[in-house]
């Protein structure tokens, strides 16, 4: 009787808050700690009523783990699956939620290639609702160091400075000090980070036309781009968001089918901003912050300290 009680309690610690994963060493994590990764889609329920979509299953450590999204907020979470009773759901039933509405929601200003039928620019969330803007930054493979003085500028206009940072597997993997930076300054309250997934490699040849490229390059495994950087951000102490970019944006229906499969938000921009038109309230601001873009960094601190950038600053997550 002691023990059932005993361990009746250590459950009940257990499912009082997300789980969490030690991700503390010199060294990335293999994403291989995360075993059995699964796409899902399943409404679950816990204890205290709250509603949660799994969208992934999988064990990190010996635990069974679950990828939830809020249906409401768009807030993702890992939770032990222990904690929650689940049954398969499907699109037609979620309908009326936001966060399908936000997946299933058509491009707002995709543009087809004129020289390569198929081939589509900017698919997707390319302006959020509201006032403000939402600021994004990507971090696509680079030799460079992370430009972590952009980063402090969003630093000064206060704590819980919301960005969304796209992230490739292969950024994480080359500069892991600079990861490990990013997660302090959230722990630490500085900034608020959404993980969006931006393909593991981010593939690209230089000259080769976008047809042909990027994601579309031949012999691309569109799900596992997706599925491997959600593992190696859960390998190494944090959460998926609920969205994804497309590396230059570039994609076609094809692409973009996997993404929705996959129950992810496909995230565009208004326009990189050294090629932005006057922004309006609602932009989705897309610099590079992997050392790769200065110009962009410096246009986004002159229109920051002009008073040119619709603010408030707010989380992606409240885009769609």
């Amino acid at each position: 009787m002691l023990a059932a009680i005993a361990a009746a309690r250590a459950e009940d610690d257990v499912c009082q808050a997300p789980a969490r994963i030690n991700a503390e060493g010199a060294a990335p994590a293999p994403r291989t700690r995360v075993e059995n990764y699964r796409p899902v889609f399943e409404q679950c329920r816990n204890g205290a009523g709250a509603l949660r979509l799994a969208i992934r299953r999988f064990s990190v450590d010996g635990s069974s783990l679950m990828l939830t999204v809020d249906p409401a907020t768009l807030a993702t979470s890992l939770e032990h699956a222990q904690c929650w009773t689940c049954a398969e759901t499907n699109e037609a039933a979620q309908k009326d939620t936001r966060f399908i509405r936000a997946v299933e929601a058509p491009s707002q200003h995709a543009v087809s290639s004129a020289k390569e039928p198929g081939v589509t620019m900017n698919a997707g969330l390319s302006h959020g609702q509201g006032e403000g803007s939402f600021i994004t930054g990507d971090l696509c493979p680079s030799r460079r160091p992370l430009d972590r003085a952009f980063l402090e500028k969003l630093e000064t206009l206060g704590p819980h400075t919301p960005v969304a940072l796209s992230i490739s597997g292969l950024w994480l993997m080359h500069h892991w000090a600079d990861f490990q930076w990013l997660r302090r300054q959230a722990r630490a309250g500085a900034l608020e980070i959404a993980w969006v997934d931006h393909s593991y490699h981010h593939p690209y040849v230089p000259g080769r036309p976008p047809g042909d490229n990027y994601l579309l390059t031949p012999g691309v495994d569109m799900q596992s781009e997706i599925l491997e950087t959600e593992r190696l951000l859960i390998a190494n102490g944090e959460t998926p968001s609920g969205f994804f970019r497309f590396p230059d944006l570039v994609s076609d229906e094809a692409l973009t089918e996997i993404v929705r499969r996959d129950h992810l938000v496909t995230l565009g921009a208004d326009g990189w901003l050294v090629f932005a038109p006057p922004l309006r309230p609602g932009a989705i601001l897309l610099v590079h912050a992997n050392g790769n873009e200065p110009e962009g960094l410096r246009l986004f601190s002159k229109l920051l300290d002009k008073g040119r950038l619709p603010r408030p600053f707010r989380p992606i997550g409240e885009a769609p």
